[in-house]
């Protein structure tokens, strides 16, 4: 079930990759929207607000993880794509220690700065207790959460992104059976999504673990594999660092907006986690674009087919803003039925800052989708500290906008740090992909000239009877 991206019509391998990843992507987003839908509809607004409010800070501890674990796997990519199948499975075996270590170092970290991490966000007394709960047990499985990415992000690497299609929606399913149970039936309120979620998530991983041991011999890694080699340990650090700084520091700005969130009520913040919960559904194929860019470049890039790289990436850009039109207008007219979904009773009022969310920053998923495309084609490549400063990019632009809207107290503010972070990172990004292109296309010419040139030397001192000096 391996594909080999470096050969064949770039379009059809990038449909054929990118299309499990979208159903598992959504599929995620709707076992993390059952949470909230459940919570909304049986435990209240308060508890939705609270589930909500720790979007943030899920995506700050979860997101660096992943960054970690995603960018630890590139080279497992690029060894694959070249053909060396011993240099893959010692990365594999190298991401695998750096991977533990990270899980047992965040989960420790996380939970002991929680209280304060909350009280920074300015988080509402009336939910602080609950948003406490929740997030909490979320850190206390970490280690799931790491072994799933780890392991799916391995799979995807040579390739194969239907088994950890197949395997998500087997934890979807037990996520939302979960969720029904513990919280309707076990009266468990937050904490029994919570458990929900990490529960799915230990599931996902053991049985792609089971898989790989089971079914995909390129993968059996030998004891030898997990002897730390310097240079591997090197690479992945500086590919899987800048990654997972990118995703805290987008992260960091989105608490930012949180907190000047906060300040509008619990009810503003119910409002905003659904419109938040309905972006991150629609923003998937985005994601899952980033997630094939990733591979196919680094594929190619092992072979150093540049020409594929640059054809691969026009017609992401392509696909992805087809997509942006179209689901703009279709989130539009279907938004009522959707919010219906969230909150039982008038949804007048919850409407009406949801459809200004969904206005504002609709108008701006061209650039967002940008934004996966050019990051993960470079981290691909191999480059981590660009795709790293359109973090940092994005960071200083919707900080900058909820501070001006923490000020004013303007709901329309928040929505408009999404469209200055999208905005900025995403036109930062093109940019840093023309310049480290055309600096990976001199250096490719450069060395082909040497090549040529000693080639050429070799077959003069072959006729002459010369011996190379």
């Amino acid at each position: 079930m391996e594909i080999d991206m470096t050969k064949g019509k770039p379009a059809g391998l990038i449909a054929r990759f990118i299309i499990p990843i979208i159903i598992g992507n959504i599929f995620q987003q709707l076992y993390s929207m059952a949470d909230t839908i459940i919570v909304g509809r049986f435990v209240g607004v308060e508890a939705l607000a609270a589930v909500g409010s720790t979007g943030a800070v899920t995506f700050l501890i979860l997101g660096f993880t992943q960054g970690l674990t995603t960018g630890f796997t590139v080279l497992t990519a690029q060894r694959f794509g070249a053909g060396d199948r011993e240099g893959m499975k010692k990365s594999i075996g190298s991401a695998v220690i750096l991977s533990a270590f990270v899980a047992v170092f965040m989960t420790a970290v996380s939970m002991r700065s929680m209280d304060w991490l909350l009280t920074v966000m300015n988080t509402p007394e009336d939910i602080f207790d609950m948003a406490k709960s929740y997030i909490m047990i979320i850190c206390a499985g970490i280690f799931s959460n790491v072994l799933y990415n780890l392991l799916a992000s391995i799979m995807r690497a040579i390739g194969n992104s239907v088994v950890p299609l197949v395997l998500l929606l087997i934890s979807s399913v037990i996520n939302i059976v979960l969720d029904y149970v513990l919280i309707v039936y076990g009266h468990m309120g937050v904490a029994g999504a919570a458990y929900a979620t990490v529960i799915s998530q230990a599931a996902a991983g053991l049985l792609c673990l089971i898989y790989m041991m089971k079914c995909v011999p390129v993968l059996h890694v030998e004891k030898h594999h997990f002897a730390l080699d310097v240079q591997c340990i090197r690479n992945q650090l500086a590919v899987g660092i800048p990654m997972a700084l990118q995703f805290s520091i987008t992260a960091v700005g989105t608490i930012l907006v949180q907190a000047a969130l906060n300040l509008l009520g619990s009810t503003v913040v119910a409002s905003y986690s659904v419109s938040s919960k309905v972006e991150q559904l629609v923003s998937q194929p985005f994601c899952a674009m980033g997630v094939t860019m990733a591979t196919y470049c680094a594929q190619n890039r092992g072979v150093n087919d540049l020409d594929r790289i640059q054809k691969g990436v026009k017609i992401a850009n392509i696909m992805s803003a087809i997509y942006a039109v179209v689901i703009y207008g279709v989130i539009y007219m279907v938004l009522p039925h959707i919010i219906g979904l969230f909150v039982a009773g008038d949804i007048g009022e919850v409407y009406g800052y949801a459809r200004t969310f969904v206005i504002i920053c609709g108008a701006f998923f061209i650039p967002l989708g940008m934004i996966f495309i050019f990051r993960n084609a470079l981290q691909g490549c191999g480059f981590g500290f660009l795709p790293m400063m359109g973090g940092v990019v994005e960071l200083v632009s919707r900080s900058a906008m909820a501070f001006v809207a923490a000020r004013l107290l303007s709901y329309e503010g928040v929505c408009m740090a999404n469209v200055a972070a999208w905005s900025s990172a995403g036109i930062f990004l093109w940019i840093a992909y023309r310049i480290l292109m055309k600096k990976m296309i001199q250096s490719k010419a450069a060395f082909c000239g040497e090549s040529e040139h000693a080639q050429i030397e070799a077959l003069h001192q072959t006729r002459t009877g010369r011996n190379p000096v």
